[in-house]
């Protein structure tokens, strides 16, 4: 395996909607680079990029996944993401180890709801974005919409700097060629070959639009900079030479974001592509330095040098160069069943070389990378050295996981981790059995290593196991790997809603036990009053006693005995919250008062205060963003509705409406399978947790039917 150095490498992320073609694009950018004997399809799993089981099962992208191509004297570092509104936190990962994003457009479709994601979420890193019209050759591409309707709409979307750098050669015979605006010459494809084309004139039928769009072009790439409108206007148009340049700059600096045309399915236009990555795309030299937090340590005390040490946090610029100090980031791990934890990583800066001891700066551990490798898809290719700005991976590291920095102790910095959205559903889940049990915690963790949205815990409230992930398909996808993989075998339930109870007035009551049994008895009195606070005031307790009607010493026992029946709840067993109780007055026994009796009183006062305070039930209320094409956003609203939520706006932009709503917990269970069907798949939502409040009375008696309530005559005991 030759080894690159950071100029001849260009690390792209390949992003874009669901079924626009992203894995069969690159299993066909591989096949043209003559990286694979034949183009991998990902119905019967031998696309490169699509190895996972679940991936193969599916047939949609769940995870990142990183391939190589090796291009006339350049290595193509290819990133395929998830366009599946599920899994899209993955391909916000993936724009770090990246210099360019090649954003996947479907011919027949347009821009829509992901797409229109990713490339926010590009530009909110400043990172280039090229895009590729795909599926040309569909049947249907140029009657639903056509060639320049969708460049119109691009532009309406995303800005006038989207401009064609190609026109596509479409005839009797089907999509066939592209047209280069740059060197205005031909490139022709047999459909179904090798995806090598030749070179040859533009045909005659096409020869006026391609002058038009090449003086377009020229024009676009010229504004902004003096010189070169100063050469267009006095020659008429840019040299090709000087255009190349020019326009590779554009793309760097974000100034023009270039469309070409293809079919990778056909395998037309490939290579063109692979051309065209290694001419304008920026390599990672010319990127500008990483900003990392820098770690300096100081010492302060005696002046023999003894004394405490200070951490001091600073802002490093780190240039990505060989000749800087060693860093690398860990953008993705992976579990392999043979080679176990796998960590992919890109050189930051500095050179890495295999056998190489480094510091894990982020758990402050010693690391060995020992078998440097590059993937393609699965396999790794073992090599000898990586320099900066390359994408490699490494196996059975120690403490390391996604978003750790390592590199040379003695140059500590820090990369922020990518920022991961919080889980938008949470389901209980059950081992079938006492040996699945045993093994799903540490298979759960596995999970958890590979996918960072995954969470898992025990409901403190209702005693259940509760995964969490980015919605229904997202956690089903965790349980069939669970099976698959780890052999754990469970069952997803929905999980029980974290309902509350409180009150809506004041009540005062007593609470007296008294019970006698031969020698020394129990007698405990207290008086409490109960009023309701404000959500989110928990549970208050005061003690006002004066005068000394209960020693000092019995008060705590009183406020656990409220608290204790608090936690236990009154209407259905649901704890009590968003109360003050105040303890005012009572009496005791010199012998027989004890504090088991006083909180066994203050239990008995907490119930009476409870009956007469109008109880209630509260549900917990979700902030929901739902995105939808603008055709389903009537019936969405319709089902909101249905759904008890409360619309709070609406945005519309391009072909989209963002719906923002408040809806209880209870309704949502189910609500991505609703949603996928309403929007044909083409609609995604996030909801997080927002407020509590009380439920309808109707539907709060049947709660309560079906509700086990507490246990109350225990006191009488």
């Amino acid at each position: 395996m030759k080894v690159y150095l950071g100029s001849d490498i260009r690390n792209v992320a390949v992003v874009g909607h669901a079924h626009s073609g992203k894995t069969t694009l690159i299993a066909a950018l591989l096949h043209a680079a003559k990286m694979t004997p034949t183009r991998g399809r990902v119905e019967d799993g031998s696309a490169v990029t699509a190895y996972d089981e679940e991936d193969v099962a599916r047939r949609t992208t769940m995870s990142n996944a990183v391939a190589f191509a090796e291009w006339d004297g350049v290595k193509v570092n290819l990133i395929d993401t998830p366009g599946f509104h599920m899994f899209v936190h993955e391909t916000r990962a993936a724009m770090l180890p990246a210099e360019v994003a090649v954003v996947v457009v479907n011919a027949q479709c347009g821009a829509e709801m992901v797409t229109d994601r990713v490339w926010k979420y590009a530009a909110e890193v400043n990172l280039p974005r090229i895009v590729v019209i795909n599926q040309v050759d569909h049947p249907k591409a140029d009657s639903r919409i056509g060639r320049q309707r969708m460049i119109e709409l691009l532009q309406e979307k995303w800005g006038r700097q989207i401009v064609p750098v190609q026109l596509p050669i479409v005839d009797q015979h089907g999509f066939h060629g592209v047209v280069d605006l740059v060197t205005m010459k031909a490139h022709l494809y047999k459909p179904d070959g090798d995806g090598r084309g030749e070179v040859g004139p533009i045909p005659e039928a096409i020869k006026t639009d391609a002058k038009a769009a090449h003086e377009a072009l020229v024009e676009l790439v010229a504004e902004g900079k003096d010189e070169l409108m100063e050469e267009f206007f006095r020659e008429g148009t840019i040299p090709e030479a000087h255009l190349i340049t020019a326009l590779h700059e554009a793309i760097r600096e974000d100034r023009i974001f270039p469309v070409l045309y293809m079919s990778g399915l056909r395998n037309v236009g490939t290579d063109h592509l692979l051309d065209f990555l290694k001419v304008y795309a920026p390599s990672p030299t010319e990127r500008e330095p990483v900003a990392a937090h820098g770690i300096l340590h100081t010492v302060r005390g005696q002046s023999n040098g003894s004394g405490a040490m200070d951490v001091q946090d600073e802002i490093v610029m780190r240039k990505v160069n060989d000749e800087e100090p060693l860093a690398l980031y860990v953008y993705k791990t992976m579990t392999d069943p043979f080679a176990g934890r796998i960590s992919f990583f890109k050189v930051v800066s500095g050179m890495m070389k295999t056998d190489r001891p480094v510091l894990n700066f982020t758990r402050q551990e010693p690391e060995k990378l020992a078998h440097l490798s590059i993937m393609q898809g699965r396999k790794a290719v073992e090599v000898q050295e990586l320099h900066a700005g390359d994408l490699g991976a490494v196996a059975k590291l120690r403490v390391t996981l996604t978003g750790d920095t390592l590199g040379d102790k003695a140059h500590e910095i820090f990369l922020e981790p990518v920022p991961m959205p919080e889980p938008a559903m949470t389901y209980a889940i059950e081992p079938k059995s006492r040996a699945d049990e045993d093994k799903l915690a540490p298979a759960l963790h596995k999970v958890m290593e590979e996918d960072s949205m995954v969470r898992f815990f025990r409901d403190p409230q209702t005693n259940e196991f509760l995964v969490a992930g980015a919605g229904q398909q997202h956690i089903e996808a965790v349980v069939a790997k669970l099976k698959r993989r780890y052999h754990t075998d469970v069952t997803l339930k929905a999980p029980k809603i974290p309902y509350l109870e409180t009150v809506r007035g004041r009540a005062e009551s007593q609470g007296r036990y008294k019970k006698q049994t031969g020698g020394h008895g129990q007698f405990g009195d207290c008086k409490i009053r109960m009023e309701a606070l404000p959500r989110g005031g928990g549970v208050v307790f005061e003690n006002d006693i004066f005068g000394g009607s209960i020693p000092r010493q019995y008060v705590p026992a009183v406020e656990k005995g409220i608290r204790e029946s608090a936690a236990r709840g009154f209407l259905a067993g649901y704890p009590v919250v968003d109360i003050k109780v105040t303890v005012f007055d009572g009496s005791y026994h010199e012998v027989d008062s004890s504090e088991m009796s006083f909180k066994m009183a203050a239990r008995l006062a907490f119930r009476k205060c409870m009956e007469q305070a109008r109880p209630v039930l509260l549900e917990p209320v979700m902030r929901v963003e739902i995105e939808t094409p603008d055709d389903f956003a009537g019936a969405l609203l319709g089902d909101l509705n249905s759904r008890r939520g409360r619309v709070q706006g609406m945005e519309s932009g391009g072909a989209g409406t963002m719906v923002r709503a408040e809806v209880p917990m209870a309704e949502m269970l189910s609500y991505g399978s609703t949603l996928t069907s309403i929007t044909q798949g083409r609609g995604s939502f996030r909801m997080e947790m927002d407020h509590y409040d009380v439920v309808p009375p109707l539907l709060a008696d049947k709660i309560l039917a079906n509700a086990k309530r507490p246990n109350h005559e225990e006191l009488e005991d």
